[in-house]
């Protein structure tokens, strides 16, 4: 029986130096393998992208130099795994305080979508956005506090 919901996932970050810059040339150079990796994960479903390969074109928030990834995978585990598990990922997390500036509001929210929808830009704010204001919710949670797929009526 296919699924009736997917997991959407947005992150950002605030990026030390201007992406085109010498001190980001490792992290840039990181992205085609990390997305590709990304993309041949078990439960990968979409990613955001922009000109290019990835998402590092697009300033959906009024700060240029705030980043955006956004993408959905078939389950909240799936998610983690990549997350987590996937050793060139999780070297760029080890590294990102040599990239990106600590924020002091939610970088990465998750939440449910039916399946087959493409989150967007103004979902991903509105939805860091709620988990700023009311901390994790069905609405918008993390990896430590999740919420399960909401049910399907019968």
């Amino acid at each position: 029986m296919p699924q009736a919901f997917h997991l959407a996932q947005v992150n950002i970050a605030k990026l030390l130096h201007p992406i085109d810059s010498p001190p980001l040339r490792t992290f840039v150079e990181r992205l085609d393998a990390v997305n590709a990796l990304a993309e041949a994960s078990p439960g990968f479903v979409w990613r955001l992208v922009g000109d290019g390969n990835d998402a590092t074109s697009l300033r959906p928030f009024p700060d240029p130099e705030m980043i955006v990834n956004m993408s959905v995978w078939e389950s909240l585990e799936a998610l983690h795994a990549f997350t987590f598990r996937m050793a060139e990922h999780v070297a760029v997390m080890r590294d990102r305080r040599e990239y990106f500036l600590p924020l002091d509001t939610p970088h990465l929210a998750l939440w449910w979508v039916p399946a087959g929808t493409r989150p967007t830009l103004q979902d991903a704010r509105e939805r860091l956005d709620h988990l700023h204001r009311h901390g994790p919710t069905p609405v918008a949670f993390t990896f430590r506090e999740r919420f399960p797929p909401p049910a399907i009526p019968s």
